[in-house]
């Protein structure tokens, strides 16, 4: 991946629309950040959900699907993150820039925001309701009662506009569910040999071409293209020297996204072991609950509904900060937290993902729905990131080398290629 050398001049020929927030550098306790936020968005009720079933049903034969999307991801996000300290700009602001005819332009305005607001609103239905539901299973209060008390903290959390407050609150909650679903996958003892071919081997049993690219599908996720552009500026916006930053933020995406793969592999390998492996069936989160209860007990659900729990609040709070970063950049609007742009948009979406789990709508429609705008929108996000990380004019020495552009163009072609399936299966259901 090409970066200036050192002692090379400044970046020759890098368009900076936005100068550095501070001069000097800025002191920080931890050179992570970024990437906690992105692991912590993406594994939310839905995955735990889908990697339930996914163990439960084939064991880890589709192991390698976890394995590839990480690896796509993050392939895709550290070229977000050089994309946001090079220029100082986010993905939706590098958007405009890039797309300068008023045609492309509208065009990739109406693609971005549609998709981006679908799909942010109902998986915050989605991740609301399994967070809600989480506290319920533990405390029997009132559904609609834990979903206006878990809205009310998670909006005076994002009200903050405080990177760090964010970042420590989603940096526990991670830390917490990867402790829980690490420690029940080594209590359940699963085969390591199958493990580590099921990684390794890919191989589709029949009639789970769906479930593969569900796997992949909640874990490469489009609106986190467009947050880590912006989060890494948070957290890297007072370095004067680029290149040590990129390189702070490469660690900081590896490390913290494969921890986030890590989490996902141990819940499919807890479901493989108390469930596969004795022949039950799972269809819902309670299912490996019970398959739990002779190996913890009475803890059982105490164990499953805290790990949701923190599932359901990292996505719910970063869903709507994603969706924020992306719709407001993509607009030409401002992206700071507390301007009144961004907060229109998690507020709404926010609201929406209440409505949506308050009223008893089918979140799982709904999150049917973001699958499939997800799906689809992918691959022109992914294209139009590699659009801009080859802009010599944008990035000057920071733009793709050789090696990022054959991984970038290689996940277009198969995240393409898995929407096609999608949109082929989605036209047979129609049909």
């Amino acid at each position: 991946m090409k970066e200036a050398q050192p002692g090379a001049p400044e970046a020759s020929g890098t368009l900076r629309v936005r100068p550095a927030l501070q001069q000097g550098r800025g002191k920080r306790h931890s050179r992570f950040g970024p990437g906690l936020i992105i692991a912590a968005s993406f594994i939310g009720p839905g995955t735990i959900t889908t990697s339930i079933v996914t163990g439960a049903s084939y064991g880890f034969t589709l192991a390698w699907a976890v394995v590839f999307s990480i690896i796509a991801t993050i392939v895709l996000q550290e070229m977000s993150g050089r994309l946001g300290i090079a220029t100082r700009l986010s993905l939706g602001e590098a958007l405009r820039t890039v797309f300068a005819s008023k045609l492309a332009r509208g065009i990739m305005v109406v693609l971005v925001v549609a998709a981006i607001g679908i799909g942010g609103a109902s998986y915050a239905g989605g991740d609301t309701t399994g967070t809600a539901l989480a506290l319920n299973t533990v405390t029997g209060l009132d559904m609609r009662i834990l979903v206006v008390v878990l809205l009310v903290f998670i909006g005076t959390l994002l009200w903050t506009g405080s990177y760090k407050a964010i970042e420590v609150v989603l940096t526990i909650m991670v830390v917490i569910l990867g402790g829980i679903f690490l420690l029940t996958a080594i209590a359940v003892r699963p085969p390591v040999g199958e493990m580590l071919a099921g990684m390794l081997i890919p191989t589709v049993p029949s009639g789970a071409m769906l479930t593969t690219i569900a796997l992949i599908g909640t874990t490469v996720v489009p609106y986190n293209l467009f947050l880590q552009s912006s989060l890494v500026q948070e957290k890297w916006g007072r370095e004067l020297d680029p290149r040590a930053s990129i390189r702070e933020s490469r660690v900081d995406t590896a490390v913290s996204i494969s921890v986030g793969g890590l989490i996902t592999l141990a819940v499919m390998a807890t479901a493989m072991g108390a469930m596969y492996l004795n022949g039950l069936a799972a269809e819902t989160g309670e299912d490996l609950t019970r398959a739990l209860e002779p190996l913890l007990g009475d803890a059982s659900p105490w164990v499953f509904a805290t790990g949701l729990f923190a599932a359901g609040f990292t996505s719910a709070v970063a869903g709507p900060l994603g969706a924020a970063y992306a719709i407001s950049g993509t607009l030409g609007r401002s992206t700071d937290l507390r301007s009144t742009p961004a907060r229109a948009v998690w507020i709404g979406i926010l609201i929406v993902g209440g409505l949506i789990a308050v009223t008893g709508t089918n979140p799982v429609q709904m999150i049917i729905i973001a699958q499939a705008a997800n799906g689809l929108l992918l691959p022109i996000i992914a294209i139009f990131l590699m659009v801009v990380m080859n802009n010599k004019q944008l990035m000057g020495a920071y733009r793709n080398g050789p090696l990022a552009n054959v991984f970038g163009w290689i996940i277009c072609l198969v995240v393409t290629g898995l929407a096609g399936y999608q949109l082929g299966d989605l036209g047979g259901l129609w049909g």
